[in-house]
Parts: C-alpha cells; sequence; structure tokens
C-alpha cells in the first residue's frame, strides 16, 4: 500500500466516520446511541452502543486508525520459529543481562539491602495485655 492508497484510505474512514455519528439511533429511554449499520472499516456492527451517559469510553478514530496501521504492518512482520527463539528469548539472553551504568559509562553501585526492624513485643502485637 503507497501513499496515495493510504491517503484514499483514510479520506473513506473519514467519511464513514461522520456517517456513524450523523445516522446513529438515540435511544431516549436507555440514554445511548447506537450504530444504524454495519460499519466494517470502523470495526463496528450494526447494533453497537457508540455513545453512552455513563462510565462508557466512545470508539475513537485513533484507534481505529491505530488498528489499521497494525494489520498494514502485520505482512512485514518476520515470524521465526520457537526453536530458533522469539521476542522473550531475546529479551531474557540481552536485555536482562545488560548492566545498569550511568551517563559516563560507570556501573551503578549495587544498594545493601536494608535489614527489617524488630517487631515490637516478639512479634505477639501490639496489645498490652499481660
Amino acid at each position: 500500500m503507497d501513499s496515495s492508497e493510504w491517503d484514499e484510505l483514510l479520506k473513506g474512514l473519514k467519511e464513514r466516520w461522520k456517517s456513524l455519528w450523523q445516522d446513529r439511533i438515540d435511544d431516549k429511554v436507555r440514554a445511548e446511541g447506537v450504530a444504524s449499520d454495519d460499519y466494517d472499516l470502523l470495526f463496528i456492527d450494526q447494533g453497537t452502543v457508540i455513545v453512552a451517559t455513563r462510565n462508557y469510553k466512545p470508539p475513537s478514530f485513533g484507534d481505529i486508525l491505530e488498528q489499521h496501521v497494525i494489520s498494514r504492518q502485520l505482512g512485514r512482520v518476520i515470524v521465526t520459529s520457537p526453536a530458533v527463539g522469539g521476542w522473550g528469548k531475546f529479551i531474557r539472553d540481552v536485555l536482562r543481562r545488560q548492566t545498569k551504568s550511568t551517563k559516563r559509562g560507570r556501573p551503578i553501585p549495587s544498594t545493601p539491602k536494608k535489614r527489617k526492624q524488630q517487631l515490637k513485643k516478639g512479634g505477639r502485637g501490639w496489645l498490652h495485655a499481660n
């Protein structure tokens, strides 16, 4: 997908986004707005609640664009076999084994572990009974 196809897709998404909000069905009893049609490009089905009054996060155009970018880049991802190793093995072998250092390259001195304080009344609690 080159830039002209991406621009056309973006334009189509914007048009569908506008029609989603203009053509929604407002339910006055439940105080929510419902999608009136299927919007495949927006990943929204007919009957999906898009507006509600309390504790509801409406769909955002940015999230939909992000999903399209991810689906666009899925073809570029190179999948390695589990025998060779993947991201988990890379993290275990490379990232965890790096020593922490300061900006000048000196290693950060490790701090000694603090001892726990002695418990009051030998760990029996705070009651003052004999």
